[in-house]
């Protein structure tokens, strides 16, 4: 392209939301230019799900994300639903699969994703250049200012800094604080958390998991913990980490499926058995084992007093962890906190203070839960901003 050619926008960032963006005002005739610093487009795509992407959950409404407003999603996903995506992804013939809980991924691969959002904005001859070097922006007169290109409208899409190896950086921040917009702080989210002091003993336990409820401060959640060399991770413990705040405890139920007092119930039918071995009939042997000698209560159960075995099954149905901190943004899936929705409009994403001016997808203080739905608000919350462009 000459040199001072205008576009009608700028979108920075080539990943789900800038490219779903790209393509949604493309195909509505404007003239649209993408800046991408890697050397490629949709690098996280490429890596989620394993490599085969776990582009959406059919279940995702606004109660699976955490922003400071929890309204402020409620627009953009009803307006652009998990159903639609997978009409779009049915349209180019590619076979999907439901795991559990909902989560949809690719049969083959996640390429076959970002080839389907690369052929979307063919359609609508969007102009992308990757290795792009954003550097200063400038504003005057109604124009955005990005190197030598500029646009009436521009939209931040460049992420949050979770998984710097592969190009993330807090540069969304940086631009929303030049235009003079709040960001709420940003902070690692489905992120494994590390123990310290008195539950070290358990990073003994590395490689063992076991299917369980987590809570910190937010929901609960029933998927699988894993203890690590460092601490502790899984899908329950990276749902719990989006709610956790340092100084605060996890909370940990090691037998979701057992009803209250089924101990003292035991002592009654099998007054003869220890509770290590109750404990490893329903837990891997390592971690019960390890649980039983916290719990101290070696005789048979039927010489145990019931006080002593209703405290000890509070304590396996609320065993807390108190992390001394996460694996931090590097080994972050997603970041919780960035632009303040309070700053945005939630019909069509553009800042209520900058006209012209938009902001989608992982950069806004907007986060899903694991399992689909950050992908899920970068497609709706890329559709609400290229529908209004």
């Amino acid at each position: 392209m000459q040199h001072g050619v205008r576009y009608d926008a700028i979108i920075l960032g080539g990943g789900a939301a800038g490219l779903m963006c790209a393509a949604r005002a493309g195909q509505r005739g404007r003239r649209v230019l993408v800046l991408e610093r890697a050397e490629k487009v949709g690098k996280k795509i490429l890596i989620s799900g394993g490599g085969r992407c776990n582009f959406t959950n059919i279940g995702a409404g606004p109660a699976n994300y955490l922003s400071t407003n929890p309204h402020f999603a409620k627009s953009a996903l009803a307006r652009y639903t998990p159903r639609d995506f997978l009409d779009l992804v049915e349209s180019y013939g590619i076979a999907w699969h439901e795991k559990t809980l909902g989560q949809l991924f690719c049969d083959g691969s996640a390429k076959q994703i970002v080839e389907m959002l690369l052929a979307e904005c063919e359609k609508g001859a969007v102009e992308i250049r990757t290795d792009a070097e954003i550097g200063k922006v400038g504003h005057a007169d109604g124009a955005f200012r990005v190197g030598d290109v500029a646009a009436p409208a521009l939209v931040i899409a460049t992420g949050g800094p979770s998984i710097p190896k592969m190009g993330a950086t807090g540069i969304a921040y940086d631009l929303a604080r030049r235009f003079g917009m709040k960001v709420v702080e940003p902070r690692p989210a489905l992120v494994p958390l590390t123990l310290g002091g008195e539950d070290v003993l358990f990073r003994e336990l590395s490689g063992v998991s076991a299917h369980v409820e987590t809570q910190a401060n937010g929901p609960a959640f029933r998927e699988a913990a894993l203890f690590t060399h460092r601490g502790l991770s899984g899908p329950a413990i990276l749902q719990a980490s989006s709610y956790w705040r340092p100084g605060e405890d996890v909370a940990v139920n090691f037998l979701p499926d057992r009803a209250p007092g089924w101990l003292t119930e035991a002592k009654r039918t099998n007054p003869r058995v220890t509770l290590r071995a109750l404990v490893r009939d329903a837990l891997p042997e390592r971690l019960a084992d390890t649980l039983a000698e916290r719990l101290a209560l070696e005789r048979e159960i039927g010489n145990q007093p019931d006080a002593a075995l209703r405290a000890a099954e509070a304590r396996l149905a609320r065993w807390t962890f108190r992390p001394n901190g996460s694996e931090g943004f590097a080994k972050a899936e997603v970041t919780v906190g960035g632009i303040a929705t309070s700053e945005l409009s939630s019909k069509t994403m553009e800042a209520k203070a900058v006209p012209g001016l938009y902001a989608i997808g992982e950069a806004v203080d907007v986060t899903g839960w694991l399992g689909g739905y950050n992908f899920q608000w970068a497609w709706a919350s890329g559709v609400a901003a290229g529908d209004a462009l």
